[in-house]
Order: C-alpha cells, then structure tokens, then sequence
C-alpha cells in the first residue's frame, strides 16, 4: 500500500500528467482489444469569425469503428440557427469517411439532450441527480 502521504490532490494537474493517464488507458485499451491505437484520431471541427474567435465547434476521436463526440457548443447569439446541426453532420460524415459505424456522446438535462434526439440520437443511459437536480443522458447514434 502507497502511505497516505504520497497522494497528492491537485485541482489544476499538468497537462503532462493527464497526458500520462491518457496514454496509459489507451495503451491498456489497445492490449485487451487487439485495435490499435492508430485508428484513434482526433475530430475536430470549428467556425471562426473574421477575428479567428471560436463561434461554433465540435471536438472529440474516433478509435475502433466509433465516433465519441466530448463537446459540442456554438456561441449563444447563433443558436438555433442551424449551426449545431450543420456541426455534427459534418462530424458524422467525418467519423463515416473515418469507418465508423456510430457515434457516442453525453449530455446534461439542462444542455440539449432534445436537439440530439431531433437528429436521430437514442437515449442508451441515464444517470440521476449529476449533477444534483439535474441529469446526465448517454447517446448514441448508428450511421448508415
């Protein structure tokens, strides 16, 4: 056992760190898959305003024939006008071109579990009260 001393908490870790614990789980994934790493490649797609700002973006990876999405956001004065829609169809086509066969994301009660349900998502899990008040929705989506 590792004494008690030796734990440290850090609510602002190295980016060389968490860099470290990624690629520890990847390599761990790869070896009880037997999918390499080097289909995992990251997805990211973004819209820039004349200044080069951020105005809409979608982020995440594809690894072993699936898409998971981790963020998707467009500036709050250009929402509802298509933006988030055009984003993750263009993340699809991507993950499509890429050989995926799905996509994965979560979303919160209060972001837009209802805007991902309109374009064909399907609620796979639930998780109550994350935070407290609120809920957490896995989804999935299966390309054709």
């Amino acid at each position: 056992m590792i004494p008690a001393q030796e734990w440290t908490v850090d609510a602002h870790p190295a980016p060389t760190d968490v860099q470290f614990l990624e690629d520890q789980i990847n390599a761990f994934n790869v070896a009880q898959t037997g999918i390499s790493g080097e289909g995992d490649i990251l997805l990211s797609i973004m819209l820039r305003d004349d200044a080069g700002q951020i105005s809409a973006g979608v982020y995440g990876w594809t690894w072993g024939g699936c898409c998971e999405i981790r963020c998707v956001w467009v500036r709050p004065e250009l929402r509802g006008q298509g933006y988030g829609r055009s984003l993750l169809q263009a993340a699809e086509q991507e993950a499509r071109r890429r050989g995926c066969g799905q996509v994965v994301l979560d979303t919160h009660s209060f972001q837009a579990p209802g805007f991902y349900q309109k374009l064909g998502y399907e609620i796979v899990g639930v998780v109550d009260e994350y935070p407290r008040g609120h809920k957490k929705y896995y989804l999935k989506k299966q390309l054709g």
